[in-house]
């Protein structure tokens, strides 16, 4: 495999030896793509996982367009090409829509992966939480998540319920201007994220409030808050059902409808 820098120098090259612009020629895989400068030719690989929970003909469909597409490179960047007249690093591209997984999981694949966007859309109603989890069975995360934010039974990051309301948002920056606006007017009876953390009480978890609606930010207080009850009650079940609340009638019909959601993700939701 041809790293990075041997790319970046293999480029260099081909600018310094003719007038052709270098173009992607073939896109073999989210990690490996084939550049093309005249008739230089040039591996070049990038770091990640591929998402191929869609298939790999999903992928090269989508892939298609980016064939003959001018690129760049240097070595702050990697390689780039053009959307929309900006020049994009290419792996964030991939990450962002929904085919590469990077080595750290930052916002952009955070959001790709929860909204299921390209190869996410066909990752189970786990994966979210098995990549992101920490100490508690992502099974469990799943079916709490169902409880809280299921929007097309998929457990939906861009989610507000504000004083027993649910609202879902397009985008966390749609979500976060709401967001600041209760904030703003003194307001903390909202649940907020993936894992629906009331504000009122948790907000001290958060390092800020666009922290709150990060998809891995929220999984990790669901999971100390979920450590905590089990800590106080020494069970399962009431850990889950105190997650919504303490209250034997609300807490109960909290847990039978986590139950339901956890026989549908064993059934292979």
């Amino acid at each position: 495999m041809t790293s990075k820098r041997t790319v970046l120098g293999l480029l260099v090259a081909m600018l310094a030896l003719s007038a052709h612009a270098t173009t992607i020629s073939e896109v073999i895989s989210p990690t490996s793509v084939v550049l093309a400068h005249g008739t230089a030719r040039a591996i070049a690989t990038l770091g990640g996982k591929p998402v191929f929970y869609c298939g790999l003909r999903a992928f090269e469909s989508w892939a298609a367009p980016l064939v003959g597409q001018r690129v760049r490179s240097s070595p702050d960047t990697g390689i780039t090409v053009i959307v929309d007249a900006h020049d994009v690093p290419l792996d964030h591209l991939l990450v962002s829509k929904g085919w590469l997984q990077p080595a750290t999981l930052d916002d952009e694949a955070q959001a790709a992966i929860t909204e299921g966007r390209g190869g996410w859309a066909c990752a189970s109603a786990t994966t979210p939480f098995e990549l992101m989890h920490i100490s508690v069975d992502p099974k469990v995360l799943a079916g709490i998540a169902l409880n809280e934010s299921a929007l097309n039974g998929r457990a939906w990051p861009w989610t507000l319920n504000i004083a027993g309301q649910g609202f879902f948002f397009k985008t966390r920056e749609d979500a976060y201007r709401v967001v600041q606006s209760l904030i703003a007017r003194g307001r903390g009876d909202f649940d907020v994220g993936l894992m629906q953390i009331n504000w009122g009480y948790h907000s001290r978890r958060f390092a800020s409030p666009w922290d709150a609606l990060a998809p891995a930010t929220s999984i990790r207080v669901a999971e100390d808050i979920l450590n905590e009850n089990y800590s106080k009650t020494h069970s399962v079940a009431k850990a889950i059902a105190y997650y919504h609340s303490a209250n034997p009638v609300p807490g109960q019909a909290y847990l039978a409808r986590f139950a339901r959601h956890l026989n549908q993700i064993q059934a292979g939701l």
